[in-house]
């Protein structure tokens, strides 16, 4: 796809969004059930979608909440709900719509303390590893009603954009067997214009007595020093920069700071909910993604200043590592450097955790998977397929080609079933810390031992039936026996680590890989390669899989 000549300059008065508008927008369209765009729609990351076009309102929510009731119900799920939000501005009208259904179905709830600046509602701002720690820190004393979560964020999407995701009680991402009855049952609801969903005024809502103040901030800070070395980054004096984002983590850093007498600096303390602070992303738009080079365009011009910087988006579950020595890393070079260190340095985990990854994210970690001893999990593309091996203790560390991480304890324990930008940042300054050298340097240290590889991720056009023909491929519809020269070692549909369906095909080699997955959203679909050779040859990895696919897309 064509970079936006806007790509990387601060973003104009045009890209900005209207608040007012939006939140007025969220109340008075009204989604019609029988538009497939329209519906509700759980997707790897919950229900998204804006305002504007009648794919995020008033009624979504009013429907998903009592759906999410239906399934605690049938569950048995009658612990205290915990639930928190972003800092997208349709993430406080979804939040008071969630109470008003909550609170009416009897639900226990766990809201966060207020916050000093005051919206549509006072409560402080909490990001998804937050959610997933109280979830799992409530459940490890073992009571008989288990507690879940519910996050408002459409995470690192635009301003415009809401979100609205369910983490049962292992702490995670619901699994799709979970989010298909709340997404059936709620768009049900919906064709019933409502009828069946239960509703109390808001202020009624917060003050009821099943409502709860919760101290988020305080639970989860104090509990860091179980994850992270704090004393070895505390006893360096190294100096570390951070930046939000504007997002859910803005009033975390302090106190981590504080608590752990950290040389830490905030370089953007701004809250603003058309995020005009940000650096348009590659295609003019405003995002709030660690991992582009565009949209972190700002942290990036200031890297001399630390010795290491980092940042988190809206929500805080996905990470960005700003080293002096190589400016933003790409995740896939991160991830291979927190393996190559947490595994040498973790004790206390258990001695066969294996290694979490994606079929999409880079085969360098494999090779340093084998080169500290140990096994590969590899799943299809969504965290909710780590919850169980995080949990169980059978993965070690879990990570996502696009800069979505979490791992154990250092005794061994799981600290957060779903992403976790702030462990993943802080851990940087750990490992510079502690070395002298930042991840930027490890990972050239890395590549000189197993290869330089080159990845790169590519779109492709691809049309509805298209896109459904690439989901159901298999290993026979790929007729051929070399990629790039080389000869082709496996074509998988299913996962190697769980045997789940990747929804799309993945083709290696010796020297190289591609897997293709049609997009949920767009009428594209995705080639993720990558060579150890050179680009060239990851280019001719790109143009034979391109031939490939496409051959059996006109089949379509």
């Amino acid at each position: 796809m064509a970079v936006s000549p806007l790509a990387g300059l601060p973003a104009t008065s045009a890209s900005l969004i209207d608040p007012a508008h939006l939140i007025d927008a969220y109340y008075t369209i009204h989604p019609n059930s029988s538009d497939p765009a329209q519906r509700v729609s759980f997707g790897t990351s919950g229900h998204r979608g804006t305002a504007l076009n009648g794919s995020f309102n008033e009624r979504h929510i009013l429907a998903i909440a009592q759906a999410i009731c239906a399934y605690r119900a049938q569950a048995r799920i009658s612990g205290p709900l915990f639930i928190g939000i972003d800092t997208h501005i349709l993430s406080e009208p979804a939040f008071m719509t969630a109470l008003e259904v909550l609170a009416a179905n009897g639900v226990e709830l766990r809201v966060s303390l207020p916050r000093a600046e005051v919206g549509l509602t006072d409560v402080e701002y909490t990001p998804t590893p937050a959610i997933s720690h109280a979830i799992l820190a409530y459940n490890r004393r073992g009571p008989s009603a288990q507690a879940d979560g519910i996050v408002i964020t459409p995470s690192h999407n635009p301003p415009e954009d809401g979100g609205f995701k369910y983490n049962p009680p292992h702490g995670g991402p619901a699994d799709s067997g979970i989010t298909k009855f709340i997404q059936d049952l709620a768009n049900s609801l919906l064709e019933a214009k409502l009828a069946g969903v239960k509703r109390v005024p808001f202020e009624n809502a917060l003050k009821a007595s099943t409502t709860q103040r919760h101290d988020f901030i305080g639970e989860y800070v104090a509990g860091l020093g179980s994850v992270i070395d704090m004393d070895v980054i505390r006893a360096s004096a190294i100096k570390m920069g951070v930046d939000p984002l504007g997002g859910a983590g803005v009033h975390y850093w302090a106190p981590i700071a504080e608590r752990y007498k950290l040389n830490l600096e905030v370089v953007n303390k701004a809250v603003d909910p058309t995020f005009r602070f940000m650096t348009l992303d590659w295609d003019g738009k405003i995002r709030m993604d660690p991992s582009s080079p565009y949209a972190m365009r700002g942290l990036i011009a200031l890297k001399d200043r630390f010795d290491i910087a980092f940042a988190c988006d809206t929500d805080h579950d996905r990470h960005g590592i700003v080293a002096k020595s190589c400016g933003l890393m790409p995740p896939n070079e991160y991830l291979a450097v927190c393996i190559s260190y947490l595994y040498r340095d973790r004790t206390g985990w258990p001695a066969g955790a294996a290694v979490g990854k994606t079929v999409v994210s880079s085969s360098m970690i494999d090779r340093v998977a084998a080169g500290i001893g140990r096994k590969v999990y590899e799943v299809p593309v969504g965290f909710k397929w780590f919850v169980d091996g995080l949990v169980n203790g059978s993965l070690g560390f879990a990570g996502e080609e696009s800069a979505g991480a979490s791992f154990l304890a250092c005794d061994g324990s799981a600290w957060s079933t779903d992403k976790d930008g702030i462990i993943a940042a802080l851990l940087s300054a750990e490992i510079t810390a502690r070395g002298g050298k930042d991840p930027g340097e490890i990972y050239a240290d890395l590549c000189e031992k197993y290869g330089r590889p080159v990845y790169e991720r590519i779109d492709a056009p691809a049309n509805a039936e298209q896109r459904a023909r690439l989901g159901k491929l298999s290993a026979k519809d790929i007729p051929v026996s070399e990629l790039a020269g080389d000869k082709i070692d496996s074509v998988l549909t299913n996962a190697p680590g769980d045997g789940n369906a990747i929804g799309g095909i993945k083709v290696t080699s010796k020297d190289g890989w591609f897997a293709a997955r049609p997009s949920g959203t767009e009428d594209v679909y995705k080639i993720y390669a990558e060579s150890f050779q050179d680009r060239d040859h990851l280019q001719r990895i790109q143009k034979e899989a391109q031939a490939m696919i496409a051959q059996v897309l006109d089949k379509a």
